[in-house]
């Protein structure tokens, strides 16, 4: 039988018409690894040529959640996708960017808000005491008053957030996501954890616990790759499968992160991974995995 995959959180770029300040300057070393092959546009004919990998594990791809790239005008990125979507089809939804510690959050949120595209909002949380790894120069960010006032307008205009955290924040997270229940959380990435040895691992899981015992969370298994640029499907196997157990298949969702994962393989091979490693699921827990979270999720009609 043919498996339907609605992915859950891929980017698209046009660096040839936008700024997108991480993508240019000088390369500097960043955990990532190295974006010059990222420099370019990456368009939907771009992605749907990666995606074609899908028919190796019989999949197709029947949906897509454009998730902010980082462009430095994130109204003109919103106003740009929504197009896309429209011309398209796919993606399906997507999430903008809103600086939530903004005076002008508000008026950001509503002016996102009149595209019928929009689902949710992303505004990058992770901080770590190594510059190396940190998007943010704070690490208290998400117990700010001001952010979050930014934050709680999220349920007043009816959308979801997608929080980026590495492992250290997971607690902060979870608090979040207790005090605000009302609105629909995703965690980005599998809560991002960038080392891989068992002690660290235990502690990673220990935060996905807290935040998996608040009933508004959801989590995106992507970007395995970011942080284990040589990863194999033995290799993200115990992330992938105790993620799926804290959470249950209903509550996670696959992700490629698209084009950045590219860096380290192929679309094919990643699905292939994901294929292998809950090959023992059940038909209906697999249809959660691959698509119908993230159809219920980010409500793709």
């Amino acid at each position: 039988m043919t498996l339907n995959v609605v992915d859950a959180h891929h980017h698209l770029c046009r660096l040839s018409r936008a700024s997108y300040p991480w993508l240019e300057g000088e390369p500097q070393s960043r955990y990532h690894g190295d974006d010059l092959p990222l420099r370019r546009d990456y368009l939907v004919a771009d992605y749907l040529k990666d995606a074609e990998g899908l028919s190796n594990v019989d999949a197709l791809l029947v949906g897509s959640v454009h998730i902010e790239n980082g462009a430095a005008d994130p109204a003109w990125e919103a106003e740009w996708v929504d197009q896309v979507i429209t011309e398209n089809g796919l993606p399906s939804v997507q999430v903008v960017k809103v600086d939530l510690a903004s005076p002008g959050a508000q008026k950001q949120l509503e002016t996102h808000s009149k595209y019928a595209s929009v689902r949710g909002v992303r505004d990058i949380l992770n901080w770590h005491p190594n510059p190396y790894y940190s998007h943010r120069e704070r690490n208290d960010l998400i117990e700010d008053p001001q952010w979050l006032a930014g934050f709680k307008s999220l349920g007043t205009l009816g959308l979801s957030f997608d929080l980026q955290v590495f492992p250290s924040q997971l607690a902060q997270a979870a608090r979040l996501a207790g005090d605000h229940a009302s609105t629909p959380i995703v965690l980005d990435h599998a809560g991002m954890p960038i080392e891989r040895d068992d002690e660290a691992l235990k502690e990673w899981a220990k935060g996905m616990e807290l935040v998996a015992a608040q009933p508004n969370t959801t989590v995106k298994i992507s970007a395995l790759g970011t942080n284990e640029h040589t990863w194999t499907t033995e290799s993200i196997r115990r992330i992938v499968l105790t993620t799926i157990d804290i959470f249950g298949p209903r509550r996670c969702m696959f992700g490629s992160n698209f084009p950045v994962d590219s860096l380290y393989s192929s679309y094919a091979d990643l699905f292939q991974a994901f294929d292998k490693i809950t090959s023992d699921f059940t038909e209906a827990e697999r249809n959660d995995l691959f698509a119908n979270t993230a159809n219920t999720f980010y409500r793709i009609p």
